[in-house]
């Protein structure tokens, strides 16, 4: 919100009191009709009003004005001035929500008084607005691999533009997070984060929910767009947005304002456009889904969140952020995990990525029993040997196979997984597994064994799966 709107058709008026209100440290703004008064309230919301009752040449008059004010911009205190006062028009304003009403000809120390109440109560009314509307969800950025790290450098140079960015990755890799992380260290962290999930909004009502809409009965309900004014809108898989609405949604980034479904005025806005996907958006626009003109304003910086799998370095340090999450919010056991347990989830799959992990570690916290550190038997979907046997369940196709194949298939298997457990680093894995790092790399050659370059860092394949890679 911006200074004080200071609406009067007379021009010497409203320039004697903003001259009176600036000489006080003020920040004043003019207009002689309803008309100017509207489009200086749709480019930005003033702190506070002083209103004439009587406009002439105007659509509106100031009764009219303020039951628009009190509908669209409710926090807006509007102080009601009138050469034709008497009490009937003062308990008409009072009625309609009017802060106070000031007689004209003004006493000026009156005048004051009335005019710092009400910036008062304006700066009480938006720092509650901004505590009830303000996200409060983390947005930690946990990690310490080389993939993370790679992620986490690009973020840190466009948190403090105003730059649009899309965020591509697997469902649950962090692209929410990302996105929050990415306000909250910019100079709009105290504005407010809202999040448009397309895949859940019914087509039909999509408009709706964005631009919010005007009706009779109900009035003005905004939508997210005008909720987010002065910070984020988070776009959630983007390519699930209505063909129909991407091409509303291209000339809002163009012209920062639209119109309400129902509405006539134009609603001026001042955003910044965070994006994600899961899927390929250059075959969502060859398929004629997703508009190639949309693509090129949201992708102006394109960042890559990567899978869990290309990050297993970090799953011990987001276990024990998590634990240590869900100790403060649930009052869960405060526990540590074992070294058989965390190597165990460095080598499992997931699907899930980072949203699997969180909802195993809160699983195995909630049905746990005890305090002490989470042991691998009690990871779900992995099974155990009985204690005291000292045997490991072999795979049927593993058992079906001669010695000789059943064990290079495993060690093929078993360096697979220990080299992607340590981001790609050789001298780790020779060091978890016993062996030289000469002998190491003799063995993975024979194994036929590489690795490429992705996300910032080294993932392990065999040669035989892509055509360009680098042997280890």
């Amino acid at each position: 919100m911006s200074g004080i709107l200071i609406v009067d058709d007379e021009r010497d008026i409203r320039e004697l009191i903003s001259d009176i209100l600036r000489d006080e440290g003020f920040v004043t703004r003019l207009a002689a009709n309803s008309e100017e008064c509207m489009d200086a309230i749709n480019e930005e919301a003033p702190a506070l009003m002083i209103l004439d009752i009587w406009l002439k040449d105007s659509r509106m008059d100031g009764i009219d004005i303020l039951k628009t004010v009190k509908r669209d911009n409710p926090d807006v205190p509007v102080v009601i001035i009138s050469g034709h006062g008497n009490i009937e028009i003062a308990v008409a304003a009072i009625k309609q929500g009017a802060y106070d009403f000031i007689e004209k000809p003004f006493n000026i120390d009156q005048l004051l008084v009335v005019v710092r109440r009400a910036m008062e109560t304006s700066r009480l009314r938006r720092e509650n607005s901004d505590l009830r509307r303000r996200d409060v969800t983390a947005a930690d950025m946990i990690g310490s691999g080389a993939a993370f790290k790679t992620l986490r450098a690009q973020i840190d140079k466009v948190t403090k533009s105003n730059g649009r960015v899309m965020l591509w990755g697997p469902p649950g890799s962090g692209k929410e997070v990302a996105a929050r992380f990415i306000h909250s260290q910019s100079n709009r962290a105290a504005a407010p984060f809202v999040t448009v999930t397309s895949a859940s909004i019914e087509p039909e009502r999509m408009e709706e929910v964005l631009f919010g809409r005007e009706t009779p009965e109900r009035g003005v309900e905004k939508g997210l767009l005008e909720q987010a004014h002065g910070g984020v809108i988070y776009f959630d898989e983007v390519a699930d947005m209505p063909i129909g609405t991407q091409s509303k949604i291209l000339r809002v980034l163009v012209e920062q304002q639209f119109t309400r479904v129902g509405g006539a005025d134009k609603v001026r806005v001042d955003l910044r456009v965070i994006s994600s996907t899961t899927r390929d958006l250059k075959t969502e626009i060859a398929a004629g889904r997703f508009r190639q003109e949309l693509f090129d304003r949201l992708n102006v910086v394109p960042i890559t969140v990567p899978s869990l799998d290309e990050r297993r370095e970090d799953i011990p340090e987001l276990v024990g952020h998590f634990v240590e999450m869900f100790n403060k919010t649930q009052g869960l056991p405060l526990r540590e995990i074992s070294d058989e347990a965390t190597a165990l989830l460095q080598t499992m799959p997931w699907p899930g990525n980072v949203r699997q992990l969180k909802n195993m570690v809160e699983r195995v916290l909630i049905l746990g029993d005890g305090t002490g550190p989470i042991e691998a038997r009690e990871l779900p979907g992995r099974e155990q040997p009985t204690e005291g046997e000292g045997r490991v369940v072999l795979s049927g196709g593993l058992a079906t196979l001669p010695l000789r194949e059943a064990r290079e298939l495993f060690e093929r298997e078993y360096l697979l997984t220990q080299i992607n457990r340590f981001g790609g680093n050789i001298s780790r894995t020779a060091s978890f597994v016993g062996m030289e790092r000469s002998a190491l790399h003799r063995k993975l050659k024979s194994l036929g064994v590489v690795t490429t370059a992705k996300s910032g860092g080294r993932v392990a394949h065999l040669d035989s799966e892509e055509e360009e890679t680098s042997e280890i």
